[in-house]
């Protein structure tokens, strides 16, 4: 096994189990000590591990933010696989919150509108949306983030406040077992009032999301209907998303964990 393989299931184990000691990665990868610490070097490195004594943890929040064009290309694959998911829940007539992620991005070029409202603070899913068929568009006012291309402040939050919506299409930028978090402060109280507004709260999130925990925690699984994805989420994870009664989509398979 190269490295690099070494070093992916190393963090799929801790996404599970969240530490690990050498002992119990050189019995997992059958590997030895000098090995199983020169990985654990190497993860290190590339700041997704904290090493501890013995062992190592994953990071307790990330402090990496992807610009907008970066996390567009990104997973570019996985991300149109839940955006064909994602898009099918979407019914006729449905009032529609989007969110900015790119994500949310692919699910709207996915979708077949028929008498759809959207309102949405992203400026390219705005621009997506202007020259379709069966959609009216309404796009948030306010200040522009110009790296990550959404609209947010007190006039977005003002003019969200006065929309309710059947459905909120919600990317997730970390996703760990005490809900959804954001790098954003401002992005994230802007997420708290499309939640409030929606009747029901679709996340859309690949499996890089699943053990990543970031500055602003926007919500607990109290507050998400839906969860579509390509993985299984880690145990930790999913014993809370059922406790919430979270129905998982997951993509690929014929159906979903849990239920609404």
């Amino acid at each position: 096994m190269f490295q690099e393989e070494r070093l992916d299931r190393i963090i799929r184990h801790l996404q599970d189990n969240r530490r690990i000691t050498v002992e119990e990665l050189c019995a997992l990868l059958d590997i030895s000590k000098d090995t199983a610490r020169r990985d654990l070097i190497k993860l290190e490195e590339q700041r997704r591990i904290v090493r501890t004594r013995g062992g190592a943890m994953l990071p307790s929040f990330s402090k990496e933010i992807d610009h907008y064009e970066k996390r567009l290309h990104t997973e570019r694959g996985v991300k149109r696989e839940i955006a064909h998911a994602a898009a099918r829940l979407v019914r006729p007539g449905d009032y529609l919150m989007l969110d900015s992620s790119t994500t949310v991005q692919f699910t709207v070029e996915s979708i077949s509108f028929s008498g759809n409202v959207a309102v949405t603070n992203s400026i390219d899913i705005a621009g997506l949306l202007a020259s379709r068929e069966g959609v009216t568009l309404h796009l948030l006012g306010g200040q522009l983030h110009k790296e990550q291309r959404y609209v947010y402040g007190p006039r977005a939050a003002a003019t969200l406040a006065e929309y309710r919506f059947d459905k909120l299409l919600l990317g997730a930028c970390g996703i760990t077992a005490e809900g959804l978090s954001n790098p954003y402060e401002e992005e994230g109280l802007l997420i708290r009032d499309m939640i409030r507004s929606a009747d029901q709260v679709i996340v859309l999130a690949d499996s890089s999301k699943f053990g990543k925990r970031l500055f602003c925690r926007v919500a607990g699984f109290d507050s998400v209907d839906v969860l579509v994805t390509n993985e299984k989420p880690p145990a930790e994870i999913m014993e809370q998303l059922e406790k919430y009664g979270v129905d998982v989509i997951v993509t690929g398979t014929d159906a979903g964990h849990g239920g609404v």
